[in-house]
């Protein structure tokens, strides 16, 4: 077996898949990453991280191991193919929540997300508000749940008031959440949460525009991206909002340079504060109450299918994928 020799095109490992639900968003993003991955500067490798397996997919389809020991697979040839950097694109467990940085880091491979640290941190929503509060970034009130260890309705109501935010602490693709606008529909909404996670943030609903906003960080420089502008046909941003045409998302948003300026803003803050690296989506609501911006939460590993908001905004600041994901690959490699 031959050792393929470092030449002048980078090789990079498209990395999808996962453990969870979110999975099926992963296998979207893959697409849309793979198909904008400038082909004169790397050579791509497609990686399906499963619970069974983790394979190579060559581009007959073929599934071939991957060599755990030091993440090499064995291409067509028969030659054994190292990489220079990953390229995640797992939503979910072990792709978003640090495990798979962990990993890499051991291994001495770069990736294109935040580290292990800052991955494990933001994909608990509780701890990534209170270190944002800490940080001075405005959140709403909120209560964080442990199923080992149950609280009554009654505490959590005369903690927080209602209209309330019930979602699974762990996770992302907005499954297993609910709004609680009544004291009777509390139950089923924990109920529903805790089926998707162990532990649960009950938040206070903010009344307000929604808006999500990415920013990166190339050649060592953090950028926003235009501001969207999230306008649900459901009550509120669900799964079935985000990824089955029930919701309108407007980029760039229509806001006063006043209110975007104050996002950014925050946005940015959130991005030093978290030691956030790569591409990053963080969420907002513009409160109607005092016209500040707060954080609802940050995906370390936002979605890049075609009917995601990155590639959007994106396209909306006149820049091109292909350039976007280069920068994104060169500023891990560096």
């Amino acid at each position: 077996m031959a050792l393929i020799q470092e030449g002048m095109k980078k090789k990079i490992a498209l990395v999808t898949g996962g453990y969870s639900g979110e999975a099926e968003i992963s296998y979207k993003s893959a697409i849309t990453v793979g198909n904008n991955i400038d082909t004169d500067k790397f050579d791509s490798y497609k990686i399906d991280i499963t619970p069974t397996e983790w394979a190579y997919i060559n581009d007959k389809g073929e599934r071939s191991p991957v060599n755990k020991e030091d993440f090499s697979i064995t291409d067509t040839e028969g030659n054994k193919v190292t990489f220079d950097a990953i390229l995640l694109c797992i939503h979910g467990t072990p792709g978003e929540d640090g495990k798979l940085q962990g990993y890499f880091d051991m291994l001495k491979l770069p990736y294109t997300s935040c580290d292990v640290a800052t991955s494990a941190i933001t994909f608990n929503k509780r701890y990534t508000v209170a270190i944002a509060a800490f940080g001075g970034i405005n959140v709403a009130k909120s209560l964080h749940l442990f199923k080992h260890t149950p609280v009554s309705n009654e505490t959590i109501l005369t903690a927080l008031k209602l209209p309330l935010f019930v979602k699974p602490n762990n996770g992302g693709s907005s499954l297993g959440i609910s709004k609680v606008n009544r004291t009777e529909e509390l139950g089923a909404a924990l109920d529903k949460a805790f089926k998707e996670d162990d532990q649960v943030l009950v938040e206070e609903f903010i009344k307000g525009r929604e808006f999500t906003i990415g920013v990166f960080k190339s050649k060592g420089i953090i950028t926003t991206l235009p501001i969207t502008e999230i306008i649900t046909k459901k009550e509120f941003f669900d799964y079935e909002a985000k990824y089955q045409g029930l919701s309108e998302e407007i980029t760039p948003a229509s806001l006063d340079a006043s209110d975007a300026e104050a996002i950014s803003e925050a946005a940015l803050k959130v991005y030093k504060v978290l030691n956030c690296r790569g591409v990053v989506r963080i969420d907002f609501i513009l409160n109607e109450a005092d016209k500040l911006p707060y954080m609802l939460e940050v995906n370390t590993v936002p979605g890049q299918s075609a009917a995601s908001i990155i590639p959007q905004q994106v396209v909306a600041m006149s820049w091109n994928l292909k350039d976007f994901y280069t920068a994104i690959i060169e500023e891990a490699i560096l």
